[in-house]
């Protein structure tokens, strides 16, 4: 079983854990009750999704009070009171609540999420890939539009532009040959 934590004040075992993200740089303080009070960090044992709602502004008004979602049937005030959804639909019925809540905390409402440690390379060998083949479809198709281009130059007799076109294809197929290599 692994050891508990240490409070960083004292050598109490710790049971507040504080997480602050400054600059880019996540910072953790770990407290024991004792220690946390000393320096006026709060109860946080009621914290609830009502508590966040109205700390941010969001309280129930007449647009929000009457959103249920339809699959669980949980309602607006429940969810405020509870701070849990009861359904995977949930999410889609409480938008317009979540919405503006997340944005004043985070910077989209949109998870990207990051790539894992050990697929980073195969992500970005992918992403490489697939420009690749992207550019050599481009390539593909300007060396057939200047290959009718010096079609049209050849019948026009039209020599010193069949030579520049043809050193042009002669380029741009070392590139494509460059590319699918």
């Amino acid at each position: 079983m692994p050891e508990s934590m240490k409070c960083h004040s004292c050598e109490n075992p710790a049971t507040v854990h504080l997480t602050q993200i400054l600059n880019n740089q996540m910072h953790k303080i770990d407290l024991c009750e004792e220690c946390a009070q000393k320096k006026g960090v709060t109860n946080t044992g009621d914290f609830s999704m009502g508590g966040l709602m109205s700390t941010a502004g969001m309280e129930a008004t007449g647009s929000f009070s009457d959103l249920v979602c339809e699959s669980c049937g949980l309602t607006h005030q429940e969810f405020k009171k509870g701070g849990r959804f009861g359904c995977s639909a949930c999410y889609e019925a409480f938008r317009p609540v979540l919405n503006p809540m997340l944005e004043g905390m985070h910077a989209g409402t949109r998870h990207v999420g990051k790539v894992p440690k050990g697929l980073a390379s195969t992500v970005g060998k992918s992403r490489k890939r697939a420009e690749d083949q992207e550019s050599a479809a481009k390539l593909q198709e300007k060396i057939l539009r200047l290959g009718d281009d010096l079609q049209k130059a050849l019948e026009s007799e039209e020599f010193e532009e069949c030579a520049r076109l043809r050193d042009e294809i002669r380029m741009l197929r070392e590139s494509f040959e460059n590319l699918v290599v």
